[in-house]
């Protein structure tokens, strides 16, 4: 596998810090990492750059993460439900994606994108999930997901959810 070293301009999960040099595999790197500005390639030229755009890169880093902040304070304890068809065993027809959840956040007032919505596999049954969202990359929020046959049922089991974990 051919390996690339690149700069970090943001915080990645798992990789690094802002400023951080890492080596990672080519195409991470030339598939995610550089086409969203997450990174530059490690040269001498963009390390000389860097340096001389790092503290305006910091600043502009705190900024939106106080933006992501004051969101997950407003999220603290939020909970959404999503209305779905299902057979009397649970299984929904269908399933709950990362697009269905954003959607259901962003019709309660709040603006996130799918890919900020961790969800490693598809909902396809009835319930309440714990669902993780990441609203900047040092802060993330866990928001309450009722998935139900009717309104009525998911106000419902968010109620029967809410007295065991108060501190949420």
């Amino acid at each position: 596998m051919e390996r690339i070293n690149i700069i970090l301009l943001q915080r990645v999960a798992g990789l690094g810090h802002i400023g951080d040099i890492v080596d990672v595999k080519l195409g991470f790197a030339r598939n995610y990492l550089l086409p969203k500005k997450i990174a530059l390639r490690a040269t001498k030229e963009n390390i000389k750059y860097f340096e001389n755009k790092k503290s305006q890169i910091e600043a502009t880093n705190a900024e939106t993460r106080a933006e992501a902040q004051k969101i997950a304070e407003k999220m603290n304890g939020f909970s959404v439900s999503i209305v779905r068809q299902a057979s009397d065993r649970g299984q929904l027809y269908g399933s709950v994606s990362c697009r269905d959840i954003a959607e259901a956040i962003k019709n309660e007032g709040i603006v996130v994108t799918s890919g900020q919505v961790n969800l490693h596999i598809p909902i396809k049954s009835l319930g309440v999930y714990d669902i993780s969202v990441d609203l900047h990359p040092e802060v993330s929020v866990v928001v309450k997901l009722s998935v139900a046959k009717s309104e009525e049922e998911a106000k419902q089991q968010i109620s029967e959810i809410a007295p065991e974990n108060p501190q949420e």
